[in-house]
């Protein structure tokens, strides 16, 4: 077995393993929808929303919590830890190099995100009438570049960050940042025009994933802001990033 997929295996048993951070990612959007749907007035069609019920509208806002829990929150804390006690610097005199502990991480991260997507979907679909994306493709893609541009900010976060407290520091901040524009805390329909308007081109692009899923392709110009930010991100957290 390579060293990349023995460290895979490990990371993978590690992070399930971890049960309040696998719950926060794949089972907090659920249980939102859950109990949002359990409320009749939550499903049923409304004008303030193009005709579709509060929970369609919000769905795509329950997806900016995986996002944020799993690429701005759990990602940094856990590589600033592994530096933080000397992990990284162990590896990097053994065949598992660091780069492949970190690519493990990202593999790791990104099924957690595309599981909870997914169940997400379908439970809003069974549960409670919510229709599937009517634009996969766009939904798909708004999807990839929206986790690619959190996932390098959370490099990014872990590559300034030399303590787990001082990445918490940063991270908290953060993610609230994400959460906020993309209607988690307030839904964005209630925030003023401009705030939301901000929320369309703050990662993940919270709109690009409402379009697609009510049957409308986003706009391209906040998808090419999203791959810019990860471009960016991702290039800073390479040339900063450090094993010890």
């Amino acid at each position: 077995m390579s060293a990349f997929r023995q460290i895979l295996k490990t990371e993978t048993k590690l992070y399930l393993r971890d049960v309040p951070t696998v719950l926060a990612v794949v089972g907090i959007p659920v249980l939102v929808l859950v109990v949002l749907g359990l409320i009749p007035a939550t499903r049923e069609p409304n004008p303030d929303f193009d005709g579709q019920s509060f929970v369609t509208y919000f769905a795509p806002s329950l997806l900016v919590i995986t996002l944020a829990v799993a690429a701005v929150n759990g990602l940094p804390t856990i590589l600033a830890t592994y530096r933080e006690r000397g992990v990284l610097r162990r590896l990097a005199t053994t065949p598992a190099s660091p780069a492949a502990l970190l690519a493990a991480h990202l593999v790791v991260t990104l099924v957690a995100i595309l599981a909870s997507a997914v169940l997400l979907v379908v439970v809003a679909r069974l549960a409670f009438g919510v229709p599937l994306p009517k634009h996969p493709f766009g939904f798909a893609v708004a999807l990839v570049v929206g986790t690619a541009a959190l996932l390098a900010l959370g490099l990014l976060v872990a590559a300034l960050a030399r303590t787990t407290r001082a990445a918490q520091a940063m991270a908290v901040p953060l993610f609230m940042v994400v959460m906020f524009f993309g209607g988690v805390y307030l839904p964005r329909f209630l925030l003023p025009d401009f705030l939301a308007t901000v929320g369309e081109w703050t990662p993940p692009g919270v709109q690009a994933l409402l379009d697609s899923w009510t049957g409308t392709a986003p706009q391209p110009l906040p998808l090419v802001i999203m791959a810019v930010i990860a471009v960016l991100a991702g290039t800073v957290a390479a040339k900063l990033f450090r094993w010890e």
